[in-house]
């Protein structure tokens, strides 16, 4: 039983008790940190890969290459885009389609930003880019031609952050990076960030954006598979250099608290806000760098990670590993040479780079795709091609809290 509700079950036996009780408040106000709970909370199941997820509030939004949801065993129609409550796994009514995959999905006040393959949404023209009204469903006017493939998208600074493989935007160059404004919906002619290759994930602070990617340049300058970059101009913040050992494949960031460096990474950064990155590489890797770059910790395993996000200071990471490496040696197809512990397509991070014993152990070769977390919930979604979760049938959707 989580500490908060034995508190709740106790407190109100001990009243008569006044120094007791005020213990019992002060450690109830304590907060734990911890990773969220390896066993799944009830949730849709779904009849294809799951690769986008975004929260608005207690509303998980997926999106992916699924035609139907699945409830109680019976199929509802969802067409590559769907939602449902995080809190109690509803199935909501929420239903515009697209009519290719979806491959990411970002969230604004009430507009659901969607990208991928797809042409029409909710049947408008809408060629590889749209924007949802949350709650309703209906296709707004935003509409721009992106000559290439969005691969990543996210809001923050009054803008939509995209990233991808493409060389235009509305006949307007734009490099595999590209800014629209929320007002209107207009390119954002001055956020002009470009990359010589294509960027994989991009994730926004107070006062960054960060990409990841395969790029060995950004706007000009050498910069090594991740950047930050700034919100209103896109010029590159030349003090973060962090130089990641293999190609990043998604990033995150949030506020950590302070963590003592890792022992096992020289010129480790400690405390302050944390950028979490998801590589592939020889088996795969996972690295937390501070706002100067430095090394806050390296993690690796014997698959690629692909899907990062950050909770409560705990990092968690999913992809088509199948362990996770006691050190940093690996070999040949990314076998652990010095030992490994299980973590199946699912594992999380400490702050300070520990592995923590979160191991919900999905299935599934390709395995996790995409992962999101809540404050407000207390929640993780991750979403793939996996379809059992510690050996209980739970397909390409799953959420812990």
């Amino acid at each position: 039983m989580p500490l908060a509700r034995l508190v709740r079950n106790i407190a109100p036996r001990w009243r008569r008790l006044p120094v007791l009780a005020g213990a019992l408040a002060v450690l109830a106000a304590v907060p734990a940190v911890a990773s969220v709970s390896s066993d799944p909370l009830p949730a849709p199941s779904f009849d294809g890969p799951v690769y986008a997820v975004a929260y608005r509030d207690s509303t998980v939004f997926v999106g992916g290459a699924f035609t139907a949801a699945v409830v109680d065993g019976h199929r509802v129609p969802r067409q590559r885009l769907a939602a449902f409550d995080a809190r109690t796994g509803k199935l909501l009514p929420w239903a515009p389609s697209a009519n290719a995959t979806v491959r990411a999905l970002a969230v604004a006040d009430r507009t659901v930003f969607a990208a991928g393959d797809f042409g029409t949404v909710g049947g408008a023209a809408r060629p590889r880019l749209a924007a949802v009204d949350a709650e309703s469903g209906a296709v707004t006017a935003f509409q721009h031609k992106i000559s290439g493939q969005p691969a990543t998208i996210a809001t923050g600074h009054g803008r939509l952050y995209v990233g991808g493989h493409f060389s235009g935007v509305d006949g307007v160059t734009r490099n595999n990076l590209a800014a629209f404004t929320l007002t209107d919906g207009r390119l954002d002619t001055g956020w002009a960030a470009g990359a010589d290759d294509a960027v994989a994930g991009i994730a926004v602070t107070a006062t960054r954006v960060y990409a990841g990617g395969g790029f060995h340049r950004i706007n000009g300058t050498g910069i090594l598979r991740l950047a930050a970059l700034d919100p209103a101009t896109g010029a590159l913040d030349r003090g973060f250099r962090p130089n990641p050992p293999a190609e990043v494949l998604a990033v995150a960031a949030a506020d950590a608290p302070a963590a003592a460096p890792s022992p096992t990474v020289p010129g480790a950064e400690a405390g302050g806000a944390l950028i979490a990155v998801a590589m592939g590489g020889q088996g795969g890797r996972a690295a937390a760098y501070g706002t100067n770059g430095g090394n806050r910790w390296q993690r690796v395993f014997d698959g690629d990670v692909q899907a990062v996000t950050v909770l409560d200071g705990i990092t968690y990471l999913g992809g088509h590993f199948d362990a996770a490496c006691t050190t940093a040696r690996n070999g040949a197809h990314g076998i652990c040479r010095d030992g490994a512990a299980k973590r199946v397509k699912l594992a999380a991070v400490s702050s300070g780079g520990k592995l923590t014993t979160w191991a919900p152990q999905a299935n599934g070769i390709v395995g996790v795709r995409a992962l999101a977390a809540s404050a407000l919930t207390g929640t993780v979604t991750a979403g793939g091609e996996f379809t059992t979760v510690g050996g209980i049938v739970q397909k390409r959707v799953a959420v812990f809290g």
